[in-house]
């Protein structure tokens, strides 16, 4: 059986150079050494070669994972991944997978729940959207889902009514109904449903007063007048009627518009 005749340091910290019957044979982490004695002067068969060999590329893949999974929590498929991006061997990467999974530091379970209270506390993300964000993480569906089935309806309000403070400063410049469409809208953009929506907007605080309402009219109205002054009067009317309704505004409010009574008509030439 050959020989150990040589064990020297390599430029690399923690990583040493086997040499057998004179010849370098192959090189080893101080793991590998501890583990299986490597001293000058051992025999090791082909078979217990081979035996080191494996270990140490196991040991290598533990190690990359484990630094990998200092930097922030991920997922199975992410370091399995990592691990194939680097170079890896399936076999290595499958055995760091599961050891670092014994030690508790790689949970897909565990990954789901923090990110989904994350999420619920500061994020913006609905129930739907946040699914295909982990789901894109490599993460099964079932175990997404019974995570999610653990968390009550109303607790996807408070990122639900974050997704909607950036239409704030739409009151008094939009029609109340408008501003429902776009908030129902966004609402459905972040992966909320239809009837989380509802929920979430009839807890927005976002409903315009009348004060509002009459100066998100004249905004329009005027808006309107621009865009179709060089109508003749009838035309101009249809349109203008035509553009507010669009916007969300009831028919009566329209021919109060029209009518001259949010702001006198002769007057909207100066704008």
């Amino acid at each position: 059986m050959p020989i150990i005749t040589k064990v020297s340091s390599q430029k690399k910290p923690g990583r040493y150079n086997i040499f057998l019957d004179g010849q370098y044979a192959f090189s080893a982490s101080e793991r590998t050494i501890a583990e299986f004695v490597l001293l000058k002067g051992q025999e090791l068969s082909n078979e217990q070669v081979e035996a080191v060999k494996q270990f140490d590329a196991d040991a290598k893949a533990t190690s990359m994972a484990s630094i990998f999974l200092s930097y922030e929590p991920r997922t199975v498929y992410e370091v399995l991944q990592y691990l194939s991006k680097h170079g890896i061997a399936e076999q290595s990467a499958q055995s760091a997978v599961r050891e670092l999974s014994e030690m508790g530091f790689l949970d897909d379970r565990q990954y789901v729940n923090l990110v989904l209270q994350q999420n619920l506390r500061i994020g913006t993300d609905g129930p739907l959207s946040l699914a295909r964000k982990l789901e894109q993480k490599g993460i099964d569906p079932e175990i997404i889902q019974q995570a999610f089935e653990q968390v009550d309806e109303e607790k996807w309000q408070e990122p639900g009514l974050r997704v909607l403070r950036s239409l704030k400063s739409k009151i008094g410049q939009i029609a109340q109904l408008e501003l429902e469409r776009k908030m129902r809208t966004k609402l459905l953009s972040h992966g909320f449903t239809s009837d989380l929506s509802a929920e979430i907007i009839a807890q927005s605080n976002l409903q315009t007063n009348q004060v509002a309402q009459l100066a998100a009219l004249k905004k329009q109205g005027i808006k309107a007048y621009k865009r179709f002054r060089r109508l003749n009067k009838s035309e101009r009317e249809i349109k203008i009627r035509n553009y507010l309704y669009a916007h969300g505004f009831s028919s009566s409010e329209i021919e109060s518009f029209l009518q001259g009574e949010i702001i006198p008509l002769d007057e909207l030439g100066e704008y």
